[in-house]
């Protein structure tokens, strides 16, 4: 990892850890709840590992608190500005591609807002996110190949794209130039279900 990666993964797993803690969860109700490995959560924590955004995801959804509350800090009801460069980079592709977190909404219904690129030949697949997701896109420069639901739809610069992001989907880009995409993600209820089953113990 790189200097900034470094930087995000060890504000990752400090924000994960206070929120396992104000849970009261051990290391095992929160990879049980998350569905990922117990190992993962305390390589997440330690900031040893650049997890991908679907581990982030399902960790956000059982913590109950929006991926962007994983790599932004605390901060009070405020307008929030994210200057160019400083979103969070929590994908890269292959052939130069990023996908950069540059803003967020508090959750239960969070909203995501995205810059991608994706070099020649780079493709980002996705699983499912969590149920009544939505996603919209914009393509700003070159050609991106979406396919949703088994689908795929070939975008030019000024197309767009509302799909559901609750079933699996890629983005792609096999063209020869770079390619680049602004996305917004809404998940409504993040944490519900977890919250419910809590309530249900």
């Amino acid at each position: 990892m790189d200097v900034n990666a470094e930087g995000l993964a060890r504000a990752i797993g400090a924000r994960v850890k206070q929120e396992r803690t104000v849970h009261g969860w051990t290391l095992d109700r929160l990879a049980e709840t998350a569905g990922v490995s117990r190992r993962m959560v305390v390589n997440v924590e330690q900031g040893s590992v650049n997890p991908s955004v679907g581990t982030l995801l399902r960790l956000s959804d059982a913590l109950g608190v929006g991926l962007p509350a994983l790599v932004e800090p605390l901060a009070p009801r405020a307008a929030k500005v994210t200057r160019a460069g400083e979103g969070a980079v929590l994908w890269t592709g292959e052939h130069g591609g990023r996908g950069v977190l540059v803003a967020g909404t508090e959750p239960p219904d969070v909203v995501e807002l995205w810059d991608w690129t994706l070099g020649p030949g780079d493709r980002h697949e996705s699983e499912a996110h969590a149920a009544g997701t939505r996603e919209m896109l914009q393509v700003l420069e070159g050609t991106v190949t979406v396919e949703a639901d088994g689908q795929p739809h070939v975008l030019a610069a000024g197309d767009a794209l509302a799909f559901h992001g609750d079933a699996e989907h890629s983005y792609s880009n096999p063209h020869d130039h770079p390619a680049r995409f602004a996305l917004c993600v809404h998940e409504p209820g993040v944490g519900h279900a977890h919250r419910t089953e809590t309530a249900d113990d």
